[in-house]
């Protein structure tokens, strides 16, 4: 969605940075008559153009630039229906009674960049074998866990057999951009590890260079032999700026033409002060930011203590202070997702309303009625670092001392997933698909490992204690959706009972671009990487 001055001015308030941007920023000018649309990320620098190996969001505007995938959403919002998805390298698709038997038809004549032939089903086998393999391509596995098998019958025909029913298998695992479709030539030639900065895809967009510069990231050039409607800007690079300030003025001179915006108090308030004209595309609900327990550090072992870290946490203050792009959640499931729990509907005994009192009793009674200290890692990009610091000065309200490391967002992430961090926190988007959460971070198949191999439960929730396993199984066993729901609905309640999870905040994620660059569409909900090929200067 696109907001105006008035939303923004309404949703957030002035701080002191407002003044020291306006300060800093001179007359705006957008670069015109140029062939190439600059977009800059948050980030020090690339991590990886494999999809299958993406654990820093911003590299899939690069992914998804460069690769296809079997199907998308409409552009850009979830669909009410599978109906509504669009073919793209698969033309059809269709299911057997209970679901478990999905067969696409694929679309003839497509072809792979750096003339690596033509994509057929060898490829779609091999891309989703590879998914499946977890020492090759670590945490993206969790949603493709349910894969049993997939066959490759004719050239253009893919069968997945599936180990339990999911009516919704197309937009769970095949609409983000983890359901890239690789060329099994390519990789095999070029290697496993070489392939991330060197991508052989079908997409819109090729490569042209990743640079030595790490804040000049990647150039892609269009593709002369795309299969659907060709680019509409000839150029497309995606800068890494971290510094909030830097990439702010990169904007405003001109110098890029659309940058991460900044989910933090105060930020939007400000850039619409300088420039009422530009223009914030939000995706809703954007990403789940969610904080995870590990339990097997001390004190967090004691269930008592994770639960007075909870209601010692204002989830109310975080959302007020980041509104209007931030909304409370109140579990894994937005309030939008089918089966989210809301206000009015989260059952109160794991509702962790904010009750310092609360949270100082159960630390008495666990034997710290003085409180504790620890050392906790967030990344230094503004949606983590804000939360966390409003996380720091609530905890300390209760005698929780969190010492705060702050990384760049790259370093932060590579960190995490090899399981270093205690108060792990996760941002990421997914599909309306109730079962996908729970699985990528309740499951004790996706427990975080120190080799980085390992998954998304940064807990070891049904590792170090008993988790929510058998009930994930009976949850994707169930070909009733409602029925399904009402199971993870149950799952949910455990793993806030035991408190091993937090949902904090839907936080939509926000592109603020010149101008002078026309989309060709708008942008409501999805994922919160939307596709570029028609961008264009006007």
């Amino acid at each position: 969605m696109t907001f105006s001055r008035r939303d923004f001015m309404r949703g957030t308030g002035a701080v002191a940075a407002s003044v020291t941007l306006a300060a800093v920023m001179g007359g705006r000018a957008y670069a015109q008559g140029s062939d190439t649309i600059k977009f800059a990320a948050s980030a020090r620098g690339l991590r990886t153009i494999d999809p299958h190996k993406s654990i820093q969001g911003v590299d899939n505007w690069a992914i998804i630039a460069m690769y296809d995938k079997l199907v998308d959403l409409p552009r850009w919002n979830f669909p009410e229906t599978l109906d509504q998805l669009v073919p793209r390298l698969a033309t059809s698709w269709e299911r057997n009674e209970d679901a478990k038997v999905w067969t696409f038809q694929l679309r003839e004549g497509v072809q792979f960049h750096k003339g690596y032939g033509e994509m057929t089903s060898e490829d779609v086998k091999f891309t989703f074998d590879r998914a499946l393999d977890g020492p090759r391509v670590g945490g993206v596995r969790a949603k493709f866990m349910n894969i049993e098998s997939v066959e490759a019958p004719q050239p253009y025909t893919v069968v997945f057999n599936l180990k339990q029913p999911d009516p919704l298998f197309p937009l769970g695992v095949l609409s983000d951009y983890d359901g890239a479709i690789m060329s099994k030539k390519a990789v095999e030639e070029i290697g496993e590890e070489p392939i991330g900065t060197n991508p052989v895809g079908t997409g819109v967009y090729m490569l042209e260079q990743v640079h030595t510069d790490p804040s000049q990231g990647v150039t892609m050039v269009a593709n002369p032999d795309y299969w659907d409607t060709p680019a509409a800007t000839p150029s497309l690079q995606v800068q890494y700026i971290a510094d909030t300030t830097a990439r702010t003025l990169a904007l405003l001179s001109g110098s890029v033409h659309m940058i991460e915006g900044v989910r933090a108090p105060g930020w939007a308030d400000s850039m619409t002060q300088r420039d009422p004209s530009l223009i914030f595309d939000v995706v809703s609900p954007g990403s789940f930011f969610t904080m995870q327990v590990n339990v097997t550090k001390a004190p967090f072992d004691d269930v008592r203590i994770r639960q007075a870290l909870f209601y010692a946490i204002d989830r109310d203050e975080i959302t007020t202070a980041i509104a209007p792009i931030s909304k409370r959640t109140y579990g894994l499931n937005p309030p939008t997702f089918p089966g989210g729990f809301t206000a009015e509907t989260i059952p109160a005994e794991v509702a962790y309303n904010y009750e310092p009192e609360k949270a100082k009793a159960l630390m008495a009674e666990a034997g710290m009625p003085d409180g504790f200290s620890f050392t906790n890692d967030t990344s230094q990009r503004e949606d983590f670092s804000a939360i966390m610091l409003m996380m720091q000065d609530q905890l300390r309200r209760v005698g929780i001392n969190m010492e705060l490391n702050i990384k760049d967002h790259t370093a932060f992430h590579a960190d995490q997933n090899i399981g270093t961090n205690i108060l792990s926190q996760q941002s990421s988007a997914m599909p309306p698909v109730p079962t996908q959460a729970i699985v990528t971070y309740l499951s004790a198949e996706q427990e975080v490992t120190a080799d980085g191999n390992g998954g998304s439960n940064m807990s070891h929730y049904g590792v170090a204690i008993p988790g929510v396993d058998d009930l994930i199984a009976q949850a994707l066993a169930e070909p009733d959706l409602q029925k399904r729901i009402d199971l993870v609905q149950q799952i949910e309640i455990k793993a806030l009972t035991d408190a091993v999870i937090l949902p904090v905040a839907n936080n939509g994620f926000m592109i603020v671009r010149s101008p002078k660059v026309e989309l060709g569409y708008d942008v409501v909900s999805g994922y919160v990487n939307w596709p570029l090929s028609q961008a264009k200067f006007v």
